[in-house]
């Protein structure tokens, strides 16, 4: 079994991971509300990671260095954060920002924090032939090679929209919470399987 995508070198538990494969978490999409109106202006103008253009974007567009992640501040107290590698890391993230948020003299709290999105994505490490795939499976799915190169597959149980290439190379999204990720994972990896291209 290829052993990849492992935390820390740790061997795959095949009990929860049966194909031997974990999928890798790429980016969580969290939100939280700081439960105060902010000036957008002002943060801009005093936050030097902050980037403001109401004309193109509603939102102050914040980055940090650690964890690596952007946040989308809106005026009504709403924050979106991207682009942390776990949901630890997507909290702290957040508590960073609304501190930030704190300091500029906004009476931010940190409430109704919630996973919104975890993307993830692994390699099967064979090619597959989507055509068939997509044919036998047409009811889940959606192929138009000349639109997108990718299969996209919306799995009813768990709510997972999964973009399968053909080299092998798979994207996992809308998972809440990760092990959502490594069912789907689990449940198209004997799919994948039978549509490998020989």
């Amino acid at each position: 079994m290829a052993y990849q995508g492992l935390e820390g070198n740790q061997p795959v538990d095949l009990s929860k991971h049966p194909s031997g494969i974990v999928p890798t978490l790429q980016n969580i999409v969290s939100t939280v509300n700081l439960d105060c109106k902010v000036d957008l202006k002002a943060i801009a103008l005093h936050a030097r990671n902050a980037e403001y253009n109401p004309k193109r974007f509603a939102a102050v567009i914040m980055r940090i260095r650690e964890p690596k992640t952007t946040a989308l501040i809106f005026a009504s107290g709403k924050m979106v954060c991207t682009g942390a590698k776990t949901e630890a890391q997507s909290k702290l993230a957040a508590r960073k920002y609304a501190r930030i948020v704190q300091k500029l003299g906004f009476p931010a709290k940190f409430k109704d924090f919630k996973i919104q999105n975890i993307v993830g994505s692994c390699d099967v490490k064979f090619p597959i032939r989507l055509e068939v795939l997509g044919c036998t499976h047409s009811a889940f799915t959606s192929y138009d090679p000349e639109i997108f190169p990718g299969l996209i597959y919306r799995m009813k149980q768990p709510k997972i929209v999964l973009l399968i290439f053909q080299s092998g190379k798979i994207v996992l999204t809308g998972a809440k919470v990760r092990d959502e990720t490594y069912t789907a994972f689990e449940n198209i990896y004997p799919v994948l399987t039978e549509f490998r291209r020989n």
